[in-house]
């Protein structure tokens, strides 16, 4: 028999605790996010991965609010976050920073994310809307952009599927 475990036996860390905690050198940062789901679900998977910040640009909800609540179950009080009105403030920020950015987007230069080295740099990744996808001055200004390898019908992952995969990956793989 396979036992479930109890929320006191999975051992997680209280809000302060989280807060205090070193973070992964990683800063999510959403290109004008229409669905205050898919900001919600961005909070929970950064906490759920210590990632050290989240920045929102242009149209993207910001805390609080109870749709970005629903899903981030108190994940947005707890992840540090940023409000930018527009995402080249975001992205000059970063650059100010020494932060390699990558955009997460179909391009003709997109190395598959299975493919791509994560740099040892402190590294931020751009997902954009959920129609448009990263915009094309945001992209230009990227270090790097990064696929999703799919073999289906569709050419798309919902943005929150997309920032678990690929945060996942950045912090199962070692840095180069």
């Amino acid at each position: 028999m396979i036992d479930k475990l109890s929320m006191n036996e999975l051992g997680r860390m209280s809000s302060e605790e989280f807060k205090s905690a070193q973070k992964k050198p990683i800063i999510i940062v959403l290109d004008h996010v229409r669905s205050l789901n898919n900001v919600g679900s961005a909070f929970r998977t950064a906490d759920a991965f210590l990632i050290e910040a989240i920045y929102l640009c242009g149209v993207t909800g910001i805390p609080p609010n109870k749709e970005i609540e629903k899903t981030a179950l108190g994940a947005s009080e707890t992840v540090n976050w940023k409000y930018f009105k527009t995402t080249a403030e975001a992205i000059t920020e970063l650059k100010n920073k020494n932060y390699f950015l990558v955009a997460v987007e179909q391009t003709k230069q997109a190395i598959m994310l299975d493919q791509f080295e994560i740099p040892k740099k402190e590294t931020a990744f751009v997902f954009g809307n959920e129609v448009y996808g990263v915009e094309q001055n945001i992209i230009e200004e990227c270090d790097a952009c990064i696929e999703i390898p799919q073999f289906g019908s569709k050419h798309s992952l919902n943005i929150s599927v997309c920032i678990g995969i690929v945060l996942w990956e950045a912090i199962k793989k070692p840095r180069n």
